[in-house]
């Protein structure tokens, strides 16, 4: 058996578990109490664990799109609250960083030959505990190409509760030519939900201000999302928090029923674009909640009023 493959299998191995014990007839396990994290390279990705149960693996493999986060696992089910592939937009990996339309490249959709968002090779550099930081640089390309941008990323993640996950995603990006954003929908930090979880599906997508579904939030300016929804009796969700520090916020979002959404304005930015010169940066910071229950439930707003207080000025 090949490393990818043991880790995929390792990677899903909590979610299995718990369909196991739903078959038997038997109560979902208890909420650990521990929460000791830790990192473990394998092959192409790194698979992080909160008490020896699977929570996400980050992908960074040379072949890819762009590196992603699969599965996100939520905090009770030990099932992923996303989905690495769905219908009708099979190019969307779970929980990723990406944007189309960058000097004539794609760095969103398949295929490759369009462009690639390409891992110089991630690395653990904290693995205690308490958290686990995972480090990583990657060029943005074409290919035969120089790459048009350089992108230094950290990823912090912990558990500070049996009901919460946290994965707290920085990223600097670097243009090594002058750079030109064209105005476009697909672009930025964003999440693909599981079907299950889905609006479509009887799921919950509400932002900071309790507005709903697509109709509600698409486009609306808002500084954070979060979408919910109950498989097998437990309630799980999926947030994401923009930071005040980013460009735009409170960002307006791009939102979808079956179970897309991101922050993003670029679709709402006039036609010429967003443009770096050589040498410039931007910088985006994210924070990423899978939690148990439903917004209100898990205390989002108060959430991030903590985080936001906490962040550099």
């Amino acid at each position: 058996m090949t490393g990818t493959r043991s880790a995929k299998i390792r990677c899903a191995a909590a979610g299995l578990a718990f369909l196991a014990s739903l078959a038997a007839g038997q109560e979902a396990p208890a909420p650990a109490k521990k929460r000791a994290l830790a990192a473990e390279m394998m092959d192409e990705m790194i698979i992080v664990r909160v008490d020896d149960v699977t929570f996400t693996c980050y992908r960074f493999g040379a072949g890819q799109k762009y590196p992603y986060f699969y599965p996100v696992n939520g905090p009770l089910s030990g099932l992923s609250l996303t989905t690495e592939s769905g219908l009708p937009y099979p190019h969307h990996r779970s929980l990723w960083f990406g944007w189309d339309r960058v000097n004539g490249g794609n760095y969103w959709q398949e295929g490759n030959e369009k462009g690639q968002i390409v891992s110089r090779g991630a690395k653990v550099t904290a693995n205690g505990t308490d958290a686990v930081r995972i480090e990583d640089e990657c060029d943005w390309r074409q290919p035969g190409r120089t790459p048009v941008i350089r992108d230094a990323r950290e990823v912090v993640i912990t558990a500070p509760s049996d009901a919460a996950r946290i994965i707290d995603f920085a990223i600097r990006m670097t243009a090594l030519t002058d750079v030109v954003f064209e105005k476009t929908n697909h672009s930025l930090f964003s999440a693909r939900m599981t079907p299950a979880l889905s609006v479509a599906a009887g799921g919950v997508l509400v932002n900071a201000e309790g507005k709903s579904g697509e109709k509600e939030t698409a486009g609306v300016a808002s500084p954070w999302m979060d979408y919910s929804g109950s498989r097998f009796g437990l309630t799980e969700g999926l947030a994401i928090f923009d930071a005040p520090g980013n460009l735009w916020h409170p960002s307006r979002w791009f939102t979808r029923d079956y179970g897309f959404f991101s922050p993003t304005d670029m679709n709402w930015i006039d036609d010429k674009g967003l443009r770096l010169k050589s040498g410039e940066s931007l910088v985006f910071r994210y924070r990423v909640v899978a939690h148990a229950g439903n917004a209100a439930q898990a205390d989002l707003a108060g959430s991030f009023a903590r985080w936001a207080k906490a962040l550099p000025k």
